[in-house]
C-alpha cells in the first residue's frame, strides 16, 4: 500500500466518507431533505476522531499488525491530528447548537432519548478514555461487540440525519414503520460486516479468550450459519421496506446488489486475506450500499 492508501484506510478517513454517504442515502430513502454542510462535516470529523481513538494508544511497534505499526510510526502526527479533529468537532457542535438553540427546547422525550442513546452506547463500547487499559467495556464481549457497532452505526446514519434535519427546519420528527425497517436493515448489514471483520482477528481473539462468533463457532459455521442467514434477514427487511414504499422493480434490484456482494464476500472469507482487503473490500461494502441506495432513489422514479 502506498502512503495515501494507508492514510485513507488506517487513518479512518474512509469511515468518515462512509458515514456521510450512508447518512445521505438514509435521508433520501426516508424522503427527507439533506442536512446542512456543517452537519456532514461534524459527522465526518467525529467518525474519524472516534475510530482513531482506539488505535492512538497502541503501546509499541507491532510488526505483525500493519495498522498498529503504522499508528506507532505516525503517533506524533496522529496526536496533533486528534487535537485538530477534537477542535473541529467541538467547534462544529457549538455552531450547530447555537444555530438551533431555540428548536432544542421544543424537543420531546423520545427525541432526547434518540439523541442520547447512540453516543452513550458508543462511549460504553470503549468504557474508558484509554481503550487499551479498560477491562469493563462492551468491546470485550465478543458476541455482543458486532451488534453494538451495528446499533451505533445504524442510529448515526439512519435516525440522526432525519432527526437533526427536523431540528434545523423546526419541524416535528415522527419516526414510523418505514424508518424502523430502514434502521433494522442498516443495523443487520453493518453487524454482518463487523462479524466478518472479526475473522481477521481470529488468532488474537482466540489467545485473549475473547469469544467472538468465529472463535466460538469456527470459521465455516460463522459463514454459513450466521453471516449468510442474517444477511438474508437484512435483505428480507429491505424488500418489506421497498414494498411499503412502492419502489420500482429496478430500484429494488439495484438495492439488492450490496446484499449479494456481502454474501459473495462472506463466502470468500474462508481464505486468509490481507489487512487492506478487510479495510477496503469489507468496509467498502458500506460505501457500495450507500452508492446503490443513492442511485436507486435519485435516478429511478
Amino acid at each position: 500500500m502506498n502512503g495515501l492508501t494507508r492514510f485513507l484506510f488506517f487513518g479512518n478517513y474512509f469511515y468518515g466518507v462512509c458515514t456521510v454517504a450512508l447518512s445521505i442515502e438514509a435521508s433520501l430513502q426516508q424522503y427527507a431533505s439533506l442536512n446542512s454542510l456543517p452537519y456532514y462535516l461534524l459527522v465526518f470529523v467525529a467518525t474519524v476522531l472516534y475510530y482513531t481513538h482506539a488505535y492512538i494508544a497502541e503501546p509499541s511497534d507491532n510488526s505483525d499488525n500493519k495498522r498498529a505499526a503504522w499508528y506507532y510510526r505516525n503517533r506524533k502526527w496522529l496526536r496533533w491530528s486528534q487535537l485538530v479533529l477534537t477542535i473541529l468537532t467541538v467547534s462544529l457542535t457549538f455552531y450547530l447548537l447555537r444555530e438551533n438553540w431555540h428548536a432544542l427546547w421544543q424537543l420531546n422525550l423520545l427525541q432526547w432519548c434518540l439523541i442520547g442513546i447512540f453516543p452513550l452506547v458508543a462511549v460504553l463500547y470503549y468504557g474508558s478514555a484509554s481503550p487499551q487499559r479498560s477491562t469493563h467495556n462492551l468491546r470485550n464481549n465478543g458476541w455482543l461487540k458486532p451488534f453494538v457497532i451495528g446499533f451505533v452505526w445504524a442510529g448515526a446514519v439512519t435516525i440522526y440525519p432525519v432527526l437533526f434535519k427536523s431540528i434545523e427546519d423546526h419541524t416535528p420528527y415522527t419516526p414510523g414503520l418505514v424508518s424502523g425497517l430502514l434502521f433494522v436493515k442498516n443495523f443487520m448489514y453493518i453487524t454482518m460486516l463487523c462479524i466478518m471483520f472479526d475473522i481477521k482477528d481470529y488468532a488474537a481473539d482466540h489467545n485473549r479468550q475473547l469469544k467472538t462468533f468465529v472463535v466460538r463457532y469456527g470459521l465455516r459455521r460463522t459463514i454459513f450459519y450466521i453471516l449468510i442467514p442474517l444477511t438474508l434477514v437484512g435483505l428480507g427487511t429491505f424488500i418489506v421496506f421497498a414494498v411499503l414504499r412502492d419502489f420500482p422493480a429496478l430500484r429494488i434490484l439495484i438495492n439488492t446488489i450490496p446484499f449479494i456482494l456481502l454474501i459473495i464476500v462472506a463466502y470468500s472469507m474462508h481464505r486468509r486475506k490481507s489487512i487492506l482487503y478487510y479495510l477496503a473490500i469489507i468496509d467498502g461494502l458500506m460505501l457500495a450500499k450507500a452508492v446503490c441506495g443513492i442511485i436507486g432513489i435519485s435516478l429511478i422514479k
